[in-house]
């Protein structure tokens, strides 16, 4: 039989490929580059991105304390105070800062391209820095809410009893309730590469709005809540990093590592 040719040009041709979209193995290398990029920035790049990261991720419960306050006790006002959830994760992966969800995917996508014993190191560095640096910032706004007066009075006891919500749930809820948290934070970083910058805002507002909206645990945006309640003298540190911090941790790793990194390098294992 005659080989069958297409009846569009060349030109043609190539939109038609363009419309097909970006294939997954090449999205998979944006980010595993971006990754050995992440890996190899020094400790104190890391360090201070990560503590302003920190402490601008506490703007979403400190928005979300702002629509409380002028709302009315309805069905419905959990669904407005969730607005202000994204706004401090806009700042942070607009800014390009360093977020410890994020850092579960990037990093991970080189170590399971080059699974070495350096790059494990070299993963492993990173989470820690980025982490600690998370926390210290989380804890520097906390105790500018709780001690330096940053907000209104009013202001203030909705974020308190934002947090008291956060801080009553159970370590195994923080734990499962982590995992699709971590999940969809991995999502985000796997679809903007793809995405012009209105697509990117639309996909966080969307994504990070929903697990606002679930009450899911994000480990870095809910150590604000859990200080405040420590500084406030409602929960002890060990309760806090017990029952809240690093069963959030582990259920955002198990997410985002444990099922999106995986079942993403499954998808282009052959291909890269």
């Amino acid at each position: 039989m005659p080989e069958k040719r297409s009846a569009l040009d060349q030109g043609e041709r190539a939109q038609a490929e363009e419309m097909t979209g970006v294939k997954p193995s090449v999205i998979y290398e944006a980010i595993r580059a971006e990754g050995d990029h992440e890996l190899s920035r020094s400790f104190g790049a890391l360090w201070w991105s990560g503590v302003i990261a920190g402490v601008a991720i506490s703007l979403s419960v400190v928005c979300m304390g702002f629509l409380k306050t002028v709302l009315p006790d309805a069905p419905w006002t959990p669904a407005v105070v969730s607005l202000g959830y994204p706004v401090g994760f806009l700042i942070v992966i607009l800014g390009r800062m360093q977020l410890f969800t994020e850092n579960t995917v990037t990093p991970i996508l080189s170590l399971f391209f080059e699974p070495t014993g350096k790059n494990f190191f070299r993963t492993v560095r990173l989470w820690a820095i980025v982490f600690s640096a998370n926390m210290t910032g989380c804890l520097l706004a906390a105790a500018s809410l709780v001690f330096g007066h940053v907000v209104p009075a009013r202001h203030f006891e909705s974020i308190l009893a934002i947090s008291q919500h956060y801080g009553s749930a159970t370590a195994i809820q923080h734990l499962a309730w982590g995992i699709p948290a971590g999940f969809l934070i991995a999502s985000i970083v796997w679809i903007m590469p793809r995405m012009d910058s209105g697509g990117e805002v639309l996909a966080i507002l969307i994504l990070t709005y929903m697990i606002g909206l679930g009450g899911l645990s994000h480990v870095v945006a809910g150590s604000t809540e859990v200080f405040v309640l420590v500084l406030h003298g409602d929960l002890g540190p060990l309760a806090a990093v017990g029952s809240a911090i690093l069963p959030a941790f582990l259920g955002n790793a198990l997410g985002g590592t444990g099922m999106f990194a995986v079942l993403t390098y499954a998808q282009v294992r052959e291909e890269v």
